[in-house]
């Protein structure tokens, strides 16, 4: 994907806590703020969800064996 340069102007005590934050997970600040615009975005939100159908996809299986395919129908006994 292109990258497009972005200026933003902030306060300093905006700047140091996202250079503070940006060290303390061990990235770039530019990096930083692009995950917290893809988190705004709600990107981060589907790309969790689509690894986690991806996860429970590839391992139906495992969990069926596990679990019980019927274990859904459990919950519909009680009341």
């Amino acid at each position: 994907m292109a990258k497009t340069q972005l200026n933003v102007r902030v306060d300093e005590g905006t700047a140091r806590a996202a250079r503070e934050r940006a060290l303390a997970r061990g990235i770039s600040v530019n990096r930083y703020i692009e995950e917290l615009v893809r988190q705004d975005t709600g990107e981060a939100g589907r790309a969790f969800v689509e690894a986690a159908a991806d996860f429970m996809k590839q391992y139906e299986s495992v969990f069926a064996e596990e679990f019980g395919r019927d274990r859904e129908g459990t919950r519909e006994g009680r009341g």
